[in-house]
């Protein structure tokens, strides 16, 4: 098997160590094998890939979609970032809470997150090129978000030397509170 599976503290999320073929002349990985993915257990079907730059900083999060919930395989090919999934599985025992870990191009660990997650992720160093593999392409028209710095989830970000770099909706985004409407309509 050429990737290492280890089940994370909340269920179904997973972090993934692929085998790096290095030599003086760099390195190789497999990022994606459908045959060992299934054997972990891990039988999604990737509908599209993803990438995004952010300079040191930025903060994209927590997003998600309800009616076309997507699943992501996440990794850094360039920097490092503290990625975020947050469990928005109502019958789930961690509904609510959240699991972070730090990824990075040096490491090339890889965060799988199943459908029912809010994500996020900062970016810790100069900048970050972020890729992301999703099992449903993205809707605008179903994204939602919660507040990056809700205090009930109460996600211990890093420090930042000053206030993370927003976009116009993540700054907008409601904090995370079930009894709202916002939140019945959508969980």
């Amino acid at each position: 098997m050429s990737f290492i599976f280890t089940k994370c503290l909340i269920e179904g999320l997973y972090e993934i160590q692929p085998d790096v073929h290095g030599d003086s002349r760099g390195f190789f990985i497999e990022t994606y094998k459908k045959e060992d993915f299934f054997s972990a257990g891990l039988t999604m079907d990737f509908v599209q890939d993803n990438m995004s730059h952010s300079k040191r900083g930025v903060l994209r999060g927590l997003h998600f979609q309800k009616k076309h919930p997507q699943g992501k395989l996440v990794s850094v090919v360039e920097g490092e970032v503290f990625d975020v999934a947050v469990d928005l599985r109502k019958k789930s025992p961690t509904f609510g809470k959240y699991y972070s870990v730090v990824l990075s191009s040096e490491k090339h660990n890889m965060f799988y997150i199943p459908e029912g997650f809010a994500h996020g992720f900062a970016v810790l160093t100069e900048s970050a090129t972020f890729c992301y593999k999703c099992t449903d392409v993205y809707h605008p028209e179903d994204e939602y978000i919660i507040r990056w710095n809700d205090p009930t989830i109460d996600i211990k970000w890093p420090d930042f030397d000053s206030a993370p770099l927003l976009s116009p909706k993540d700054t907008q985004a409601p904090f995370f509170d079930p009894t709202q409407s916002y939140f019945q309509d959508i969980l």
